[in-house]
């Protein structure tokens, strides 16, 4: 905040378009996943520059991230940023899930008094905002007209300037390497924050053999079983959405099964010992099954899919999960009977 700037409806917080080294460290901590859901704003209206009644009104999410990308988009613009309560969630996914919306839109347009602020009646929504706001609805309830923005905020200046109308490459949803790369260390991280329980169990019953159970076995066997575990987790956690759009199938969870069985090929390589055909068998299914579950969870990262899509998925991919989860343990633990696992 860099001051206030009064106006019929009160006094307006005015907010700079710099980042500071605050705002940097912020947004790298919430891309490994620490304090995300605490990373906001404070939801109503806020100044860029010296706006006045003929000032565009931008809608945006509370979530920091996307607040601060959006500010500094309009370093040098005098604009109204309406930032709307989306309980710290993005755009796209408050959309899906109904936190940005007509409803909270009118609410915040009525509640801050906004047409009392500038002399038009326009207000300028993110494209992929546009699941959760019925335009017409919002204009017989205000009397503000919804303008649909560019989907990426770094396009606001060029479609400010042409009059708010967009090109064709303004209204693509594109999903780049870079793009997709920045977002996986949350993924990573979010396996291992349940990763823990997992390495106890595999480390517990790798001991358990035909010795019944044997510390060594813990040690070597329990060690392998991590790794594979590791391996999978970046299989679907990195691997999948690196190479999404190459990939085979719609799915999630079958692009991170097949991730899965290509980093199980060079992890099978790699082992120091001659494999028995258990062990291979266990570490293919181990790999495809929760490298598929991480890749699954990365549809909530991507502008591909929907709600309900995403429901439909999980209900029909986690027994199949679950499923070569638990053979890829029972063949585990049978395997050392079997020329002793490999170990």
């Amino acid at each position: 905040m860099t001051g206030v700037l009064e106006t019929a409806a009160g006094a307006v917080p005015r907010v700079a378009t710099a980042p500071t080294w605050r705002d940097r460290i912020g947004g790298w901590r919430v891309r490994w996943g620490i304090r995300r859901d605490a990373y906001r704003v404070d939801p109503g209206l806020y100044a860029v520059g010296d706006p006045g009644p003929d000032s565009p009104v931008l809608v945006t999410a509370n979530y920091k991230l996307t607040f601060d990308v959006v500010r500094s988009d309009l370093a040098g613009r005098d604009a109204w940023l309406l930032v709307l309560d989306t309980r710290g969630i993005n755009v796209w996914c408050a959309a899906g899930k109904r936190t940005f919306s007509t409803d909270e839109l009118v609410r915040w347009i009525d509640g801050i008094g906004l047409s009392q602020v500038v002399a038009h009646r326009r207000v300028v929504l993110p494209q992929l905002g546009a699941t959760g706001v019925a335009a017409h609805v919002v204009r017989e309830r205000t009397g503000f007209r919804v303008l649909w923005g560019p989907v990426r905020s770094a396009d606001l200046p060029a479609f400010l300037d042409a009059g708010m109308k967009a090109t064709p490459e303004m209204r693509e949803v594109t999903f780049p390497a870079y793009d997709r790369l920045v977002l996986t260390p949350v993924e990573v991280l979010g396996t291992a924050s349940y990763g823990w329980w997992v390495l106890l169990a595999l480390f517990a019953i790798s001991g358990l053999g035909p010795w019944v159970f044997s510390l060594g076995a813990v040690w070597h066997r329990g060690f392998a079983a991590v790794s594979v575990f590791i391996a999978a987790t970046l299989a679907g956690g990195l691997v999948a959405p690196m190479l999404l759009p190459w990939l085979p199938g719609r799915a999630f969870s079958v692009k991170g099964a097949v991730s899965g069985l290509l980093v199980g090929i060079p992890v099978l390589a790699l082992w120091d010992r001659p494999l028995d055909a258990a062990t291979v068998a266990a570490v293919l299914l181990g790999l495809s099954a929760l490298s598929s579950f991480v890749a699954m969870n990365f549809t909530g990262s991507t502008p591909y899919t929907s709600p309900s899509g995403v429901e439909r998925e999980m209900r029909r991919s986690m027994p199949w999960q679950a499923l070569a989860a638990a053979a890829s343990v029972a063949l585990w633990i049978g395997s050392a009977w079997i020329g002793k696992g490999g170990v």
